[in-house]
C-alpha cells in the first residue's frame, strides 16, 4: 500500500531525503527538470494566442482544457526546430484569421427600466442627441413603443414604493442605452458587441452580463419586476433560469448576411424606411429574409411583455467564413501541442476522468455556470462581487487605472479578492464564468496532490474520485459539489480554498525531494496563500502556521532564499491595508466587516461549530473525534513534519469557527484539510490498531471480493499514472 505518512519525514524537506531510482530516461528533461513550469508556461501562451481573447464559447474553451491537460501532464521539448515551427503555425493562424474573417454583427443590448416615463418621453421629444441618458441612444419611435409596453406590463398603481427596501424604484437605472459587454472589450463595438453569430431561446445563454450589474440589485420577493426565477424540478438542465427582467437586444447586420434569415419567437421591431419600424410579433418561429435595404439598419428585439428567442440561418458562404477561425484554433492549438509536448497518453485517462466528472457534477447543480451568465440572486455576494469586477473592467477599459484599482470601495466592506479575480475573468474569458469553472476544474486535482503527499498512491486515487464523484463526504464538508454549489452562485469561498491548497501543494513540493531553495516555487506559494486570505481573510490563522512552519524549517536547514521568498510573496497580503489607507484614510487590515457583530459571536456556538459543514448536530460526535485525531497526530514525535504542522494549521482554524460565524461554507477547507490527516493516520496508525485489536476482523476485511477487486483496479489505475 506504500510508505505511512508516520514514516516519511524523509521525504518531508526536514530530513535527510532518500535517492530514488529515475523512471525517465530522457537526460535531458532530468537535467531541465526546473525549466519544465516555464516551458508548460510558454506552449499554453502559445494555445491562448491561437485561441484568441477572449475565449467565451464552449469549443475554444474545450480546447483549451484540453491542451492545458496534454502540456502538464506531458513533457515540453527544449529543441528550437519545433518551437520555430510552432510560431509559424500560430503566424499562419493570425494571417488567416486576418484574410478570412467571420462578418460581425453590431449587436447592443441592455435591461429596459422606466419610473417616470412621461419625462424620459419629453426629454427625448426635445431631440437630445448628445449621447447621455437611457433614451438618448434609441430611436425615438422604438423608445416610445418600448416605454408604453412597460408602461403597460408594469402599471404605474401596481408598483412598489421607490422608498421601500429592496424595491427597483429605489434602484438606479441605466445611464446608456447600450450596456457594457466583457465581450467587446477588445471590439470596440458600436454598441456593447460584435457577433458572429445569432442563436438563442434562453437569454441566459446569450450571456447578457448586465443583469448582474450593482445597479439592479433589487428583491425580487417585494418588487412586482422580478430578476429571475428558477425551476429546480424541471429536467430541463439547461434552461431552469428564466429572466424576468425587461430587456432589448438591437442588431445591425452589415451586407454580408443579405440573403441569410433571421428567424424569431416573440417581438421584433424592423426599421424601413424613413427611420420608421414595423412591429412583428410570431408566437411560433418565424423567419424573415435580410435584404439590401436591411443592410446597416436597426433590428430589435423586445422581451418586455412575452420572451423572446432569435436565430440566425446564414447564406453557405458566410457559414464557410464562420467555420475559419475556429478550424485554424483547432489546427494550431493541435500542432503546438504536437511539436512541443511529448506524452504518455495512459497519464492523461484520470484527469480526464476528474474533469469529466467535475463538470457533470456542475452541469446538474447549474447548467449555466458552464458558458452561461445566470443572474444571481438579489442580496447574494455572488451578484455584489460581479458587480464591483464589472464597475472595474468598465474603469479600466475607460483608461482609469487608479479608479479601477480602487475596486468599487474606498474601504473594503466586502471581502476584495475576488472583485479582481473576476474582473481578470471577463478580461480573459468574457461575459462568462469559465474562470471560476477553471478554478473549480483544478481543484480535485490539488485534493489528489495533497493525498498523494501524505497516502499510498491508491489511496489518494481512491478518495480523490470519492470527493469529485460520489457526494458521501458532505457532511464532513469533503465533496466536491459543495464547492461547485457555492462557486456557481458567484461567492468567494470556493476561489479562496483552491488558491490555499495550490498554495499549500507548493508550500509541500515533490515527495522525495532534496531540499533546495526553491525560491520561485516558496514566492509563489507565499503569493498564493495572500491572494487567498484576499479573497476569504477568515482562513488567516491556517496559512499563518502552514508559513510560519515551512520559514522555521528552512532558516533552520539554512534555506535562507526560500524563507526570503515566502515573505516576500505573503508581502502582498498588505496591498489590501494599503488600498484603504490611500483610498480611505483608515488603518483597516483586511475589510471593516470582520467586526460586524453578526460575524462575531460567542463561544456559545460549540455545538454548531462540531456540527461541522452538514449543520447537523448528529454529526457531531465524529467531528469531535476527528478534531481529536488531529491533536494526536499534532504531540506525535515520529509522524510527518509536514502532517503534524497541517494538523496543528487545522486545530488554529477550527479555533475560528468559535468565534466566527458557523456557516457551512466558512468551514470547507478546515474539515476538508482535517480529513486528509485522519485519513494519514488511518493508514499510518489506524490499521496497526485494527490489526492488533481486532485480528479477524481485519483478516476478513483484507480477504474481502470487493476490497480485493477495488484493490486491483485502484492498482492498475496507479499503473496507469506511473507508479
Amino acid at each position: 500500500m506504500g510508505r505511512s505518512a508516520f514514516d516519511n519525514a524523509g521525504a518531508s524537506g526536514y530530513g535527510p531525503a532518500k535517492n530514488r531510482a529515475r523512471t525517465l530516461t530522457d537526460a535531458d528533461f532530468s537535467d531541465r527538470r526546473a525549466v519544465q513550469p516555464w516551458l508548460k508556461l510558454a506552449a499554453l501562451v502559445l494555445v491562448v494566442a491561437a485561441l484568441g481573447l477572449p475565449i467565451n464559447d464552449l469549443f475554444r474553451y474545450a480546447l483549451l482544457v484540453i491542451a492545458t491537460v496534454v502540456v502538464v501532464t506531458g513533457t515540453v521539448g527544449t529543441r528550437v526546430a519545433p518551437w520555430l515551427a510552432a510560431l509559424a503555425a500560430l503566424a499562419l493562424c493570425m494571417l488567416g484569421q486576418l484574410l478570412f474573417p467571420a462578418p460581425r454583427i453590431e449587436e447592443g443590448h441592455n435591461v429596459f427600466l422606466l419610473d417616470d416615463t412621461r419625462e424620459n418621453l419629453s426629454a427625448h421629444s426635445r431631440g437630445r442627441t448628445d449621447g447621455e441618458g437611457f433614451a438618448s441612444g434609441l430611436p425615438r419611435e422604438v423608445f416610445r413603443h418600448m416605454a408604453a409596453e412597460f408602461d403597460a406590463t408594469y402599471p404605474r398603481e401596481r408598483r412598489c414604493a421607490p422608498n421601500e427596501d429592496g424595491c427597483w424604484r429605489g434602484q438606479a437605472f441605466p445611464a446608456k442605452s447600450f450596456a457594457f459587454s466583457a465581450d467587446g472589450i477588445f471590439q470596440h463595438p458600436a454598441y456593447s458587441r460584435r457577433v458572429t453569430g445569432i442563436d438563442f431561446s434562453d437569454p441566459v445563454w446569450l450571456r447578457l452580463g448586465f443583469i448582474n450589474e450593482l445597479s439592479y440589485n433589487w428583491n425580487s420577493q417585494v418588487s412586482e419586476l422580478a430578476r429571475a426565477h428558477r425551476d429546480r424540478r424541471s429536467l430541463a438542465f439547461l434552461h431552469q433560469w428564466t429572466l424576468a427582467m425587461p430587456w432589448f437586444v438591437m442588431y445591425r447586420f452589415p451586407a454580408d448576411f443579405i440573403g441569410s434569415q433571421l428567424c424569431w419567437r416573440g417581438e421584433v421591431l424592423w426599421e424601413g424606411d424613413d427611420e420608421h419600424f414595423e412591429s412583428l410579433t410570431h408566437g411560433d418561429m418565424q423567419c424573415r429574409t435580410l435584404t439590401r435595404e436591411d443592410t446597416g439598419r436597426k433590428i430589435l428585439g423586445v422581451a418586455i411583455a412575452q420572451d423572446l428567442a432569435m436565430r440566425l440561418v446564414p447564406t453557405w458562404p458566410v457559414r464557410l467564413r464562420q467555420l475559419v477561425e475556429p478550424a485554424l484554433a483547432l489546427a494550431v492549438s493541435a500542432a503546438v501541442v504536437a511539436l512541443l509536448v511529448r506524452l504518455r497518453a495512459r497519464r492523461i485517462v484520470l484527469p480526464f476522468a476528474l474533469i469529466a466528472a467535475t463538470l457533470l457534477v456542475a452541469v446538474f447543480n447549474d447548467a449555466s455556470f458552464v458558458g452561461g451568465v445566470r443572474p444571481f440572486d438579489s442580496g447574494d455576494d455572488g451578484l455584489v462581487y460581479d458587480g464591483y469586477a464589472r464597475v472595474i473592467l468598465q474603469r479600466l477599459v475607460d483608461g482609469d487605472i487608479a479608479g479601477a484599482l480602487e475596486g468599487g470601495e474606498a474601504v473594503f466592506y466586502f471581502t476584495p479578492g475576488l472583485r479582481y479575480l473576476r474582473a481578470a475573468e471577463h478580461v480573459v474569458f468574457g461575459e462568462t464564468y469559465l474562470g471560476y469553472l477553471s478554478l473549480i476544474l483544478l481543484l480535485p486535482f490539488l485534493v489528489f496532490a495533497l493525498l498523494r503527499r501524505f497516502l499510498p498512491l491508491t489511496w489518494a486515487i481512491a478518495l480523490t474520485l470519492i470527493f469529485a464523484a460520489i457526494p458521501v463526504g458532505v457532511g464532513f464538508g469533503s465533496s466536491l459539489v459543495q464547492y461547485v454549489k457555492w462557486a456557481a452562485r458567484g461567492f468567494a469561498d470556493p476561489a479562496a480554498y483552491v488558491l490555499f491548497l495550490a498554495a499549500f501543494v507548493l508550500l509541500l513540493g515533490r515527495l522525495g525531494e532534496r531540499p533546495r531553495d526553491h525560491f520561485g516555487r516558496a514566492f509563489a506559494a507565499g503569493l498564493l496563500f495572500a491572494l487567498a486570505l484576499a479573497v476569504r481573510p477568515n482562513i488567516a490563522p491556517a496559512a499563518g502556521v502552514l508559513l510560519a512552519g515551512a520559514a522555521i524549517a528552512a532558516l533552520g536547514q539554512r534555506a535562507f532564499a526560500r524563507a526570503s521568498a515566502l515573505a516576500l510573496g505573503f508581502a502582498g497580503v498588505f496591498a489590501m491595508a494599503l488600498h484603504n489607507w490611500i483610498y480611505g484614510g483608515a488603518i483597516v487590515p483586511f475589510t471593516t466587516s470582520a467586526a460586524h457583530p453578526l460575524l462575531l459571536v460567542a463561544l456559545s456556538q460549540i455545538v454548531g461549530w462540531l456540527a461541522g459543514p452538514s449543520e447537523a448536530i448528529a454529526m457531531a460526535p465524529l467531528n469531535a473525534a476527528a478534531i481529536a485525531l488531529l491533536l494526536r497526530v499534532v504531540l506525535m514525535r515520529r509522524a510527518d513534519p509536514w502532517l503534524r504542522l497541517t494538523a496543528g494549521a487545522m486545530l488554529a482554524q477550527h479555533a475560528v469557527a468559535l468565534v466566527y460565524a458557523a456557516a457551512g461554507r466558512y468551514t470547507y477547507i478546515t474539515w476538508l484539510l482535517t480529513l486528509l490527516v485522519v485519513a494519514a493516520w488511518a493508514h499510518g496508525e489506524g490499521l496497526t490498531l485494527l490489526r492488533r485489536w481486532c485480528p479477524r476482523l481485519s483478516e476478513r476485511m483484507a480477504k474481502h471480493p470487493a476490497r480485493v477487486a477495488l484493490a486491483r483496479g485502484l492498482g492498475r489505475m496507479g499503473e496507469m499514472l506511473g507508479r
